[in-house]
């Protein structure tokens, strides 16, 4: 299946998710969307492995996806929401320092499904955070901040606990939408592997087709990446309040998809993000 084609069908189901007020209906056209995708990922590993054609076969390539302009606070759950899709797609990915730049690295049907369902589940998890925050429900919670004292030529760690703010609210809710998107979409693209290799064909070798691609990606990124340090998604100091992840966890089980990002230029420096 060709990469148009295999978009157009994926577009499908993201509009067909969109569409429903039903939270399950909306996960199974989010589930099939990924198994789509997945399965299509397969099937172009196999093509490049056995291809014949005379055509140039498909390599890794490195897109700079843009998250935000530099400075805007939170641009970090957006990052995390990005490479939780990334990691379920077989997609690598450096961060810039500001967080306002992903440089994604993978074969370009797979970057194209990460920004698909990227642009899409961002719009959600906004949309879901701003409505947590407006209905107030937080001001009614604590949350847990560590503290450094020093004590003489000594610090000493411990916590306290601190009435929840609305931007403390606001980066767990996001924080925890973004490791629910991660399990679930690591979940379908698990289970669908798992067909694929059960149903194969004994001439396809759909698992050590695989991990060719595996290799290739690896290789790629090594020769190709610049990333210094690691990109850390929230600082050790953070203050974290249960109720707010709760609630981002709830809304990541019934997010929907759709959606575009925009694509910037390479700037920056660098952290390995996964």
């Amino acid at each position: 299946m060709s990469s148009d084609k295999m978009l157009t069908r994926i577009g499908g189901l993201l509009r067909q998710a969109e569409s429903t007020d039903n939270p399950h209906e909306a996960e199974a056209f989010m589930e099939a969307a990924q198994r789509l995708a997945t399965a299509t990922s397969i099937d172009l590993a196999v093509a490049r492995s056995h291809s014949a054609s005379r055509e140039k076969r498909a390599t890794p390539t490195q897109r700079v996806i843009r998250i935000g302009e530099p400075g805007k606070r939170g641009l970090k759950t957006y990052v995390h929401l990005f490479v939780s899709i990334a990691f379920a797609n077989d997609v690598k990915c450096d961060i810039a320092q500001s967080s306002s730049q992903v440089f994604a690295y993978g074969f370009e049907s797979d970057i194209d499904t990460c920004e698909a369902l990227y642009s899409s589940l961002l719009v959600q998890m906004v949309r879901a955070s701003d409505a947590y925050i407006k209905s107030g429900a937080y001001k009614n919670e604590t949350a847990v901040r560590p503290v450094i004292e020093k004590i003489g030529r000594r610090r000493y760690r411990r916590q306290e606990t601190v009435i929840v703010a609305p931007i403390t609210a606001r980066l767990n809710f996001q924080t925890a939408f973004a490791e629910r998107i991660g399990k679930r979409l690591g979940a379908v693209r698990k289970a669908a592997e798992m067909e694929a290799i059960a149903d194969e064909k004994p001439e396809t070798g759909t698992a050590l087709v695989l991990r060719n691609k595996e290799v290739e990606l690896r290789d790629f990124y090594s020769a190709t990446s610049k990333a210094r340090g690691t990109w850390r998604q929230q600082s050790a100091n953070a203050t974290v309040s249960r109720g707010a992840r709760s609630a981002g966890d709830r809304a990541g089980r019934a997010a929907r998809l759709g959606g575009e990002t925009e694509i910037g230029s390479a700037k920056g420096q660098l952290g390995h993000g996964g």
